[in-house]
């Protein structure tokens, strides 16, 4: 599943369509994605796993679910959810994907301030949702898309090991610097992750996340397939990583 950084990478490689009419759709979507012919694209924004293309009067929200993926003026074999057709050729191709209208303003439907690459992002906010579920499983807090949309299950493990804490501690349980760590590199990774994904170097950083060895105490990871209440897989170093219970 394409995390934060990767729409926000998305957005950028598609600048260029900002102000453009869109002169075909076709694609295997069943909403009305005709409604777009001849609209002209007046911004693309991103809130965490969310790709926003902004019309007059409503949006198109594209969600990559798990499987997800995109090609700019390329196509893929298989046949396209959806694709957005311009001048010169030009084409957005979406695949595998969730599409959905949202009507109105954009400001009215999103809360920026979850979304932990914008730069509204608030840790403040995010501080007051943590603690209001006490009982919630590290692992599970850093995939609440309300509190830190974006991050995903590869920010999720590698954050825990950064930070030395066990995916199944609770919220209520770690101390009030351990709270703040997880909260400012629930950001920070993402940014580092989205400037790794830039270089195409991104696996090469990955210290837990599909390892067999902790880079730190070179013991050996444990590794579940399905923790926690939205059932990720999840890499950790039983030895460096204190649990809080």
């Amino acid at each position: 599943m394409p995390e934060g950084p990767t729409i926000v990478i998305l957005k950028e490689e598609a600048a260029g369509f900002v102000g453009r009419e869109v002169r075909g759709v076709a694609g295997n979507s069943k909403l009305d994605i005709q409604r777009m012919q001849g609209k002209k694209i007046l911004a693309l924004r991103s809130w965490g796993k969310h790709f926003l293309i902004e019309f007059d009067g409503f949006s198109l929200r594209i969600h990559f679910m798990l499987f997800g993926s995109y090609r700019i003026s390329e196509e893929r074999p298989a046949p396209p959810r959806l694709s957005l057709r311009f001048s010169r050729g030009e084409a957005l191709n979406f695949y595998s994907c969730s599409l959905k209208f949202i009507e109105g303003d954009l400001d009215d439907a999103y809360d920026w301030s979850a979304d932990v690459m914008n730069d509204a992002w608030n840790p403040r906010a995010a501080r007051a949702k943590l603690t209001q579920s006490p009982e919630e499983l590290a692992c599970d807090a850093l995939l609440d898309q309300s509190v830190f949309s974006g991050v995903g299950n590869i920010i999720k493990n590698e954050v825990l090991h950064r930070i030395r804490v066990h995916p199944e501690s609770t919220v209520g349980a770690l101390p009030g610097r351990k709270l703040n760590e997880l909260i400012a590199q629930a950001r920070d990774y993402s940014f580092d992750f989205y400037r790794w994904k830039k270089a195409f170097e991104l696996k090469k950083h990955y210290q837990v996340h599909t390892r067999t060895h902790c880079p730190r105490d070179a013991s050996r990871l444990s590794y579940r397939k399905h923790l926690g209440r939205f059932k990720r897989r999840a890499f950790f170093c039983p030895l460096c990583q204190r649990l809080y219970p």
